[in-house]
């Protein structure tokens, strides 16, 4: 009677060991999931604010795009076209 009292006791405390492991190793694992989710979440953040600025950027050019500086300058830059009677000095340095 006693040495099955025992095993039983034995067979309890087993089980509540591996209970608690068990739990342990849950825990382990989803802190590591959760990290990997924190550093994702970190990158995509970085990713949005990036575009936001592209954006901004993108909506200013829109407002501009038709005024007459950004057409001069886009003459200028791209094309390499100039005001009549205009002095244009060309660094040969480059």
């Amino acid at each position: 009677m006693k040495t099955k009292f025992k095993f039983r006791k034995l067979l309890q405390t087993i089980a509540i060991l591996l209970f608690f492991i068990y739990i342990f190793y849950q825990y382990y694992s989803q802190q590591q999931t959760l990290n990997s989710y924190a550093s994702s979440q970190e990158y995509y953040n970085q990713q949005i604010a990036s575009e936001t600025k592209k954006n901004t950027s993108l909506l200013e050019l829109q407002q501009n795009i038709n005024s007459d500086e950004y057409i001069e300058q886009i003459a200028r830059e791209k094309l390499d076209m100039y005001l009549p009677n205009e002095r244009v000095y060309i660094d040969i340095s480059q």
